[in-house]
């Protein structure tokens, strides 16, 4: 689908992020990273939102804390977001920070109502009050679209999440097009699958704790019945993707308040992905099954017709030439050639 002459194309910067002011949240994370990255590499002016100090995240092993301004704080202090968005008189604005974990949301509602929810309203309201401000990205997801019958989720499906993660991401999605459609923001949406790649340090996700397992010689550990459907996105696609819509939405200021999805468009079962990875890594090793996981949709895919359509989107990498990155890069950071 992809390979070779795209993998080519991703590495062109484009010319609309150089010197540009841009404040990212949530670069820590496994897609801040990448997109901080990415960003850097096409010499953005770059400014990053940080709360916790996380020495095996890519901002830090990648050196490129050094090349970005860091403003310390939380991204529910409405006034770190203002002093930060005119201090540095950031121009674009892309929203990552984010408690993403299911099981982590399920046990600790609260707190991930508060980073998911609260988050979102104070960045969105310290950038109506900031006039430098010229476009927005909110990094929604596929689970704010809750459990529907008829899949692949189309944008203009209900967002109607009914567990904590994915009702927070509902509410955060709604809150985004509420502040285009009240106040005229310059906001826009991405709603992308699960993102994988390295740089994710959440052992307990599918992808990086089953290559862990591999590489240790362990049984990977799957935690539900394995039939679960899910849409898997490459972290070098997904940031590619909130890059792209956000120079799409300086040139065309009809796109706010709109949505995109990002998928390759293909449904995965959990037992599938695992027995892919097992395969790419040569093991002979067989998934352990625990059915532990509750609350949790069972199947969701995306349609990204109109991302195509209208953004002229496409994915760089297919699964097997993502997940052959992703293990290639633990086989590193882990410290083994195995």
């Amino acid at each position: 689908m992809i390979a070779g002459e795209q993998s080519a194309l991703a590495e062109r910067p484009s010319a609309f992020w150089l010197d540009r002011p841009t404040l990212v949240t949530g670069a820590t994370g496994l897609l801040g990273g990448w997109l901080v990255k990415r960003l850097v590499e096409s010499r953005a002016d770059v400014v990053c939102l940080v709360r916790d100090w996380v020495p095996q995240s890519e901002l830090v092993r990648e050196s490129l804390l050094e090349r970005v301004k860091v403003v310390r704080g939380d991204v529910r202090d409405q006034a770190t977001l203002e002093r930060a968005l005119g201090e540095y008189e950031v121009d674009t604005v892309i929203h990552l920070a984010a408690q993403t974990i299911v099981g982590i949301a399920n046990r600790n509602a609260v707190s991930t109502f508060e980073t998911n929810i609260a988050g979102t309203w104070a960045l969105l309201e310290s950038c109506r009050r900031s006039p430098l401000v010229k476009q927005i990205v909110i990094a929604s997801s596929d689970k704010a679209y809750g459990d529907h019958e008829v899949l692949p989720y189309s944008e203009d499906a209900p967002l109607q999440g009914r567990h904590p993660y994915d009702v927070s991401k509902s509410c955060s999605d709604l809150i985004a097009q509420s502040y285009a459609r009240t106040y005229g923001l310059p906001v826009a949406i991405t709603r992308c699958g699960n993102f994988y790649g390295g740089g994710d340090l959440n052992w307990n996700r599918l992808v990086p704790g089953t290559i862990r397992s591999v590489l240790r010689g362990h049984r990977p550990v799957i935690r539900s019945d394995g039939k679960y459907l899910r849409d898997y996105l490459y972290v070098e696609d997904g940031a590619l993707a909130n890059l792209l819509l956000a120079e799409h939405l300086a040139r065309n200021p009809d796109l706010r308040g709109q949505a995109f999805n990002f998928s390759i468009e293909s449904q995965v079962t959990v037992v599938e992905l695992v027995e892919r990875l097992l395969a790419l890594m040569s093991s002979d090793l067989k998934p352990e099954i625990r059915n532990e996981a509750t609350n949790e949709i069972r199947h969701q895919y995306l349609s990204a017709e109109k991302a195509r359509r209208v953004l002229g989107w496409q994915p760089t990498f297919s699964l097997d030439e993502g997940l052959r990155h992703t293990i290639d890069w633990y086989k590193g950071f882990l410290g083994t050639s195995a």
